[in-house]
């Protein structure tokens, strides 16, 4: 059996699925007393993307051996993946008791915690398996990642400073461990980071973390030629990790405009002041985490964070799609207000239960028609940002994951493009529905702006919204240093400094009728 089982796990490694399977099955026929077949079984399934059998599998082993830490693991992820949030938060709190002694356990609860935006929960296992197996660096770093999120920089620092000094080779930390603050003269990281760079770097992507640091905090000491110098090696280097192509995004938002137009919304309910969602979307370092904390200060409202319970209540709706094309072409024709009960029934898990919440994800610019027909309820939240300041400040930012458009000037300039065309659209189609908000008006009139975005929510006013960086919860985003300080101007028009620089998008967006 242990044979059979090192050879599903080889085969798993190499992507050989269908072979993995056949064991697998073989297994459980003589086996079914065993747990591990089950897990296996589970495994393959959620490497398909069968992430209901991936749950009944899970509870087939935990139910064949109810002790095994391993098998309420895998239940626990599945539950998670198939929307099952509450459910697998209790699974998660009682696992973390099972496995109070057992640190790789406990890291991967703290990984699930993250995901379900529970990063006090996270840090306590982070906590725990410290205690069990000292400081490794994945260990450091991960902790080092919560400690942001909660807001207490100066132990993310520490952290990030133990990472780097066990393994210089350690890209990412210098990247996240710029990002905790305003770097000086007299205290900053470049000359350990020059040297790193000078003596070569061990994997592929060690330039753009390092391209990116360096950036970073030459900003900071206002040396702006060598902060783009290191900008632009370090977002050619991560361009050259990916397989992507803009004009497949492009496609797809004039795919959006094609369908949602027109008939799409002659049965579009009209919207209510019921309490429900708030959607602020837009793009990507416009202003969106800013906006988040204001209104989520408010003692009515709490902030799920970025999540993609929205676009997944409709991929769910829609059923297989054979592609973008096929799947936007599908939502013409689906049950939307099946939508709208699926996505309130995930989101409705993750909060604590304020009569209102924040859906922060800023890639739902994409979806606003079919939100406006699922979700009635639903206030819609679009922040701007001058066009420039806007894409530099995606460009300089190397996110964790998605907006794979950021890394060229060129990209950036033909995703915003289509970006500003397909917010004209949902302007022209859906009158009132929601609000622009500039984040150069907000930094020039907080009370002003703040006072127009809480109306908006149908809320009364709040004197606490003014003091959102007082607000205690959470931020995993890549503003969670920036939203912890009262509102500042030094961000509006920096990309002032990198005029010759920045051309060929100024070129980009002007050509295409916006104004910079």
């Amino acid at each position: 059996m242990q044979n059979t089982l090192k050879q599903i796990s080889k085969l798993l490694q190499i992507r050989r699925v269908n072979e993995a399977q056949a064991l697998c099955n073989q297994l459980i026929a003589q086996h079914p007393e065993v747990e591990h077949g089950w897990i296996q079984a589970g495994r393959i399934c959620q490497m398909k993307g069968d992430l209901h059998g991936m749950l009944a599998n899970a509870q087939k082993a935990v139910k064949v051996a109810p002790s095994s830490l391993l098998a309420k693991m895998q239940e626990a992820e599945a539950s998670l993946l198939c929307g099952e949030l509450q459910g697998a938060t209790k699974k998660l709190s009682a696992l973390e008791i099972d496995a109070a002694e057992d640190a790789r356990i406990l890291q991967h609860i703290a990984e699930l915690y993250t995901h379900l935006e529970r990063h006090a929960d996270a840090m306590r296992c982070y906590k725990q398996a410290r205690s069990l197996i000292g400081d490794n660096n994945g260990l450091l770093y991960n902790t080092a990642t919560t400690a942001t999120a909660l807001g207490d920089f100066q132990e993310a620092e520490v952290l990030l400073d133990k990472v780097i000094a066990n393994d210089a080779h350690d890209y990412a930390a210098y990247y996240n461990r710029a990002a905790l603050r305003t770097q000086t003269l007299k205290n900053n990281h470049i000359a350990e980071m020059e040297a790193v760079v000078s003596g070569g770097f061990k994997s592929p992507g060690g330039m753009a973390q390092l391209g990116y640091a360096l950036a970073k905090e030459y900003e900071d000491l206002g040396e702006y030629q060598k902060a783009f110098s290191y900008l632009k090696q370090g977002a050619d280097c991560r361009k050259g990790l990916l397989t992507y192509n803009v004009a497949s995004d492009v496609g797809t938002m004039s795919e959006i405009k094609a369908v949602m137009q027109g008939r799409f919304f002659a049965d579009c309910p009209a919207p209510t002041k019921d309490a429900g969602p708030i959607f602020i979307l837009g793009q990507p370092r416009s202003g969106t985490t800013l906006v988040d904390r204001i209104i989520s200060s408010h003692s009515d409202v709490e902030s799920l964070g970025e999540i993609n319970d929205f676009v997944m209540a409709f991929m769910r709706v829609a059923g297989n799609a054979q592609s973008k094309s096929d799947l936007v072409m599908k939502t013409a024709n689906m049950d939307h207000e099946a939508v709208g009960d699926i996505y309130m029934a995930s989101a409705g898990q993750r909060g604590g239960g304020a009569p209102n919440f924040i859906d922060k994800t800023p890639a739902n610019f994409l979806y606003i028609g079919l939100i406006a027909k699922a979700l009635p309820n639903a206030k819609i939240i679009h922040l701007r940002r001058n066009p420039m300041d806007s894409c530099y400040a995606m460009y300089k930012t190397l996110f964790r994951m998605g907006y794979p458009y950021s890394y060229t000037l060129e990209d950036l300039g033909a995703y915003y493009v289509a970006y500003h065309s397909l917010m004209a659209h949902w302007r022209e189609q859906l009158p009132g529905r929601f609000i622009d908000v500039d984040y150069e008006d907000l930094v020039a009139d907080q009370e002003g702006q703040s006072k127009r975005l809480i109306a908006h929510c149908d809320l009364e006013w709040q004197e606490a919204c003014l003091d959102f960086h007082n607000n205690k919860s959470a931020s995993a985003t890549a503003s969670a240093a920036q939203v912890r300080r009262p509102i500042y101007k030094s961000s509006v028009a920096k990309w002032r400094h990198y005029e010759n620089e920045l051309k060929p998008l100024q070129n980009i967006l002007e050509q295409a009728g916006i104004r910079t």
